[in-house]
């Protein structure tokens, strides 16, 4: 071994006096430590002095030396590599040397380090550590075995991956066993330490640990009942994973581990009660769930019931006795970022407008300001998946309970019936449906309860109902229940308003048109409450304000409803500054707004219009400075023009033609041509989202472009990123449209990319539909080109085609289909039943429409003649019979 290192005296005073003053609350001393120490990272044997103090230095106290740890920990993070062998050795030495050290603080840090230097790929050359380490295992001395335990956690924890690779000739073929040992140990702390270490092994079902399931499994349910909370806890942790990966070892006992997590999710400790409850979520996923749980609802179902209720902590937490605190000013670390969602087109259905992949807005989420996610939540969640499990058999536990709870004399115990209410209403729909006529009104009822935390939880509760609301007759629920919603937004709690507002947003979407009539006494409170709200509940304001217009559309547009909305947006819109992120939401909302109130956003549109494309500039010219010189420039926020793009959208189509001056007049176009070649998937789909619109709304300033703008289009028709892809197709077929004949020389760019995505198996309906109207189009103008290929496409093309309602692209699509039957009516032949169940689907065609159609049918049906055609149209379920014989008369 090396001479032993030695500090200079100097040197240990200077460090030790910095480590003192970076304790010191002050910002200015903390920067002028951070300069010091960025200076000192320029001696080499800085770092030795750091774990000098760490480990040899006991006179110091713990503090600082833990400390000079983590400070050495950031330096191994930031610049290992360039340490020299002499330091690196030492350090490791050290760490090795001092796991066992008699202060908890110290050994936590020593272990945080050696996990550090191993994660920086030093397991590899670092061939004594693991051997070592599990060696000290075996110490008499505790410190040393608990020392090397929480130091193996960590690397069990950070590195788990490279342990099970060849790279290390498979520690963990001794490891594992060895861990299996120690959960007989008689101190808690060593055995929660050994279950974590193996639990990090369960869910990659690394090879080491299968091979040793069964003394595990038995090992586990040997500490079913230790005393030690964070043994219980661990426990439940390891059988919640096995559940998803070794169901088939835990069935055979699944009667016991299900009564022991019954048990454990009443644990007088919440944190092991909430690890014994995520079972039951996970259990929910399983195949077998109904099965094994069948029996055990009787007593499962009181027990998440009980989780609901808020605990003595929630409250504090939440303020709950704080009724009104809407003039208090938001804490601005409490708004989370929202995540914009970018334009998608998709095509209308039939019996409702255009259904989105679904996105579970309306999730659990009444009260996310509580350490995220608790017991509460966790047995709302359970309780949410296991009612979508058992349905309406599940009502039968929960019904006698629901009676007590919802009319409780004590608030606490009624809001937790109302939260269960609005658990089940997803899996329980149709059981609770002969109960909600007397329920509804119970619930609007409980909508001025005088405790702001019952009224916050019924708007949620209810809006998970508004579906059933909606298909009543309006003046019995529809009308009171809004009523009161709308008092409740200007309610003057925050919670409650924005429980409120989120769940307005809900009934906009199922009511849509139904709130016509209502749209004056709505825009009154919702453009009050602007007046009325604090920054955080503001941003959801938009969303409902931008949910209403996508809602009633058209209806929108009235002078006095426009008179009313429009100055208080504006307003806003001219506050924020062009770096503010509450843009976002504003842009949004207008956005919606435009798009609903068409010519009458006229007045509005060209200040939008000019600040969207300065953004889209900005952006992009930010992008530049920062890719030619990032060591000046930072990576600007690209959501900023994934909005703007978004928004251009909007009054492109909403304005139609009347956008034709503005964009004469501005460079969007070149702008428009940049974002599509962004790096980044979300900005090309809102560009080809805004080619498509600009293509619809004012085609003669974009066909100058159409030979920059076709390859780029080509290439990313790739459906791997699906909102990409959609929108890519979506723009080539509103194109078509437009180029007539003059397309054909791009079809080749594009054609056969379309042809595969249509035949993909697993493709989301959206990218089926407009791939098939963008083979109809382009076939439409350039059917020479397209027909040959009929035969390759036609049944996917008819069956995706089907479902969607009658409308201008449905209509051009089938013109296409029947101009390439009469050039390659051999392409059709054999999928002519597809064919003939695709016509069926139209309501009514325009009637030379219906004349292309007939034409095919018959000729088809002289062509094989009558005997053929009977044996042929007995296949036709009897629906598709009887309309093709009403219609078209064959």
């Amino acid at each position: 071994m090396e001479c032993q290192w030695k500090p200079d005296e100097q040197g240990l005073q200077q460090i030790l006096q910095l480590l003192k003053e970076s304790q010191s609350p002050d910002t200015s001393t903390q920067r002028s430590v951070q300069q010091k120490l960025e200076q000192l990272n320029q001696y080499p044997d800085f770092n030795n002095y750091l774990i000098f103090v760490l480990t040899k230095l006991k006179t110091e106290d713990e503090a600082t030396r833990s400390l000079s740890g983590l400070i050495l920990k950031n330096n191994v993070k930031a610049h290992y590599q360039n340490f020299p062998n002499g330091v690196s050795d030492f350090i490791k030495n050290e760490c090795l040397q001092n796991i066992g050290d008699s202060s908890p603080l110290i050994r936590a840090t020593v272990g945080i380090l050696i996990t550090t230097i191993a994660s920086k790929g030093e397991l590899q050359n670092w061939p004594e550590l693991l051997p070592k380490l599990c060696l000290q295992l075996d110490s008499e001395d505790y410190n040393t075995c608990e020392g090397a335990f929480g130091a193996l956690q960590k690397i069990c924890e950070d590195s788990a991956e490279i342990l099970d690779s060849d790279m290390l000739d498979r520690p963990l073929n001794v490891m594992i066993p060895k861990f299996l040992q120690f959960f007989k140990h008689s101190s808690p702390k060593i055995r929660s330490h050994a279950i974590a270490c193996v639990n990090q092994f369960i869910i990659s079902r690394t090879q080491a640990l299968m091979l040793h399931i069964d003394p595990f499994i038995e090992n586990l349910f040997a500490l079913a009942g230790d005393e030690e909370p964070e043994v219980r806890k661990n426990v439940c942790r390891a059988l919640v994973m096995l559940l998803e990966v070794r169901l088939d070892r835990l069935l055979p006992h699944m009667h016991n581990i299900i009564e022991y997590m019954l048990q454990r999710t009443q644990d007088q400790d919440e944190n092991v009660a909430l690890e014994a409850c995520e079972f039951w979520l996970t259990l929910a996923e399983q195949p077998v769930c109904k099965e094994v749980l069948c029996g055990h609802l009787p007593k499962l179902t009181p027990v998440l019931v009980n989780g609901m209720k808020y605990s003595e902590i929630d409250i504090i937490l939440l303020k709950g006795d704080v009724e009104e605190d809407e003039a208090i000013p938001d804490n601005e670390q409490d708004i989370r970022p929202r995540f914009h969602r970018s334009r998608t087109v998709a095509q209308q259905h039939e019996g409702g407008d255009s259904i989105e992949e679904d996105d579970d807005e309306d999730d659990l989420d009444d009260d996310e300001t509580i350490s995220d996610w608790n017991l509460r939540k966790c047995s709302a969640a359970a309780l949410d998946v296991l009612a979508n499990v058992f349905r309406d058999d599940l009502l039968l536990h929960i019904l006698p309970l629901l009676k007590e709870l919802l009319f409780h004399p004590e608030w606490l115990i009624k809001e937790s019936g109302i939260l269960v209410l609005g658990a089940i209403a997803e899996g329980c729909m149709q059981g609770m449906i002969p109960y909600l006529p007397e329920l509804i009104p119970h619930l609007v009822q409980c909508l001025s309860d005088k405790k702001a935390l019952v009224r916050s939880i019924t708007c949620w509760t209810l809006s998970r109902y508004t579906h059933w609301v909606v298909s009543q007759p309006p003046d019995i629920y529809l009308k009171p229940l809004m009523t009161e919603l709308l008092k409740r937004i200007l309610d003057s709690n925050k919670r409650v308003q924005e429980a409120a507002c989120s769940a307005f947003a809900t009934l906009e979407e199922e009511a849509c048109t139904e709130l016509v009539p209502y749209l004056a006494y709505i825009l009154d409170t919702l453009v009050f409450a602007f007046g009325k709200y604090q920054h955080k509940n503001l941003l959801i304001l938009y969303d409902a304000i931008g949910t209403l217009a996508d809602s009633v559309g058209h209806h929108l547009n009235k002078p006095e409803y426009i008179q009313m909305l429009m100055p208080p947006l504006i307003q806003k819109w001219n506050q924020l500054k062009d770096e503010d992120k509450d843009l976002f939401p504003l842009l949004e909302c207008l956005s919606s707004v435009a798009t609903a109130l068409q010519s009458g956003f006229l007045p509005y549109c060209e200040p939008v219009y000019q600040r969207c494309v300065n953004l889209v500039q900005k952006t992009l010219a930010q992008a530049v400075l920062h890719q030619t010189q990032p060591e000046f420039y930072e990576a600007p926020d690209k959501d900023f023009m994934i909005v703007a793009l978004d928004l251009l959208s909007g009054l492109a189509e909403g304005l139609g033609g009347n956008i034709e001056q503005l964009v004469a007049r501005s460079n969007i176009l070149t702008l428009m041509y940049q974002c599509m070649q962004d790096k980044m998937p979300e900005v090309r789909q809102s560009s080809f989202a805004l080619l498509g619109d600009l293509t619809k709304a004012c085609f003669q300033h974009v066909k100058p472009c159409i030979a920059n703008l076709m390859p780029i289009l080509g290439t990313n028709l790739n459906p791997e990123l699906i909102s990409v892809c959609n929108n890519a197709t979506w723009a080539i077929g509103e194109i078509s449209i437009q180029m007539g004949s003059e397309m054909q020389p791009y079809v080749p760019m594009v054609l056969q990319q379309l042809v595969e995505i249509i035949n993909r198996p697993n493709t989301p309906k959206t990218l089926l539909e407009n791939t098939a109207i963008t083979i109809g189009r382009l076939g439409y103008v350039c059917p020479q080109e397209v027909a040959p290929m009929l035969q390759q496409f036609i049944r996917p093309w008819c069956t995706s085609l089907r479902n969607i309602r009658d409308n201008e692209e449905k209509d051009s699509a089938f013109r296409g289909i029947c101009t390439m039957i009469t050039v390659n009516p051999g392409g059709v032949v054999q999928d002519f039943i597809f064919f003939c169940d695709a016509v069926a689907s139209w309501m009514n065609p325009k009637d030379d429409l219906r004349e292309m159609f007939c034409k095919i049918l018959h000729g088809f049906k002289n062509q094989v003649g009558d005997e053929n055609w009977r044996h042929f149209s007995d296949q036709f379920p009897l629906p598709l019979k009887e309309r093709l014989a009403a219609f078209y008369g064959v």
